[in-house]
């Protein structure tokens, strides 16, 4: 059996296309100045959708097509030096919130629903994208790391929307075109 079929690589490119669509969509700046884009939805959508693996590999796939100068993250900003900015952090959480959000989908796929979807998306998002991304902005600011999180507190209702719109998607695709399959159960 190989590593990657190639049903895996085109679901993997798919999601790093959609990540690339979601850019576009233009973000809603708050009266602090505070760009919320849907980019972050990305994440979400892989994991929850392709599962931990597949989910995983598409962010990493999208992140090399950024650092190889494609202009796919929100305002058409591409390349290598965004990776040493400051909200690289994000960019870094990315392929590991996709994972979690996927194992943890997978794990409970049996339960799978909209209520269980977003618990298990908003809660690993916030955590991973947020503690990932807060970390390095208090070393790239530099800022304290209660600072950087507290600076983060206008995207929470962005991120909330964003998780049950996962959520709902994620449930919906499961119903009608499951691409995660249910764990075997071992016979013993």
């Amino acid at each position: 059996m190989p590593f990657v079929k190639t049903k895996d690589i085109v679901y993997i490119a798919l999601f790093a296309a959609i990540m690339a669509a979601l850019a576009v969509i233009p973000p809603i700046t708050l009266a602090t100045g505070v760009p919320i884009s849907s980019q972050s939805m990305g994440p979400m959508l892989a994991g929850a959708i392709l599962g931990a693996r597949r989910g995983a590999l598409s962010m990493i796939l999208f992140l090399l097509l950024v650092a190889a100068g494609l202009p796919l993250l929100v305002g058409g900003k591409g390349g290598a030096g965004v990776f040493v900015g400051l909200t690289a952090g994000f960019l870094f959480s990315w392929p590991i919130a996709a994972y979690v959000i996927g194992l943890l989908t997978e794990r409970f796929w049996h339960r799978l629903s909209v209520p269980v979807a977003f618990a298990i998306i908003f809660v690993s998002a916030v955590v991973i994208m947020y503690g990932i991304g807060n970390a390095w902005l208090s070393y790239a600011a530099p800022m304290s790391y209660l600072k950087a999180t507290l600076a983060a507190g206008p995207f929470l209702p962005g991120d909330f929307v964003k998780a049950l719109l996962t959520a709902v998607i994620a449930v919906t695709v499961k119903r009608s075109y499951p691409i995660i399959r249910a764990p075997q159960s071992v016979a013993v």
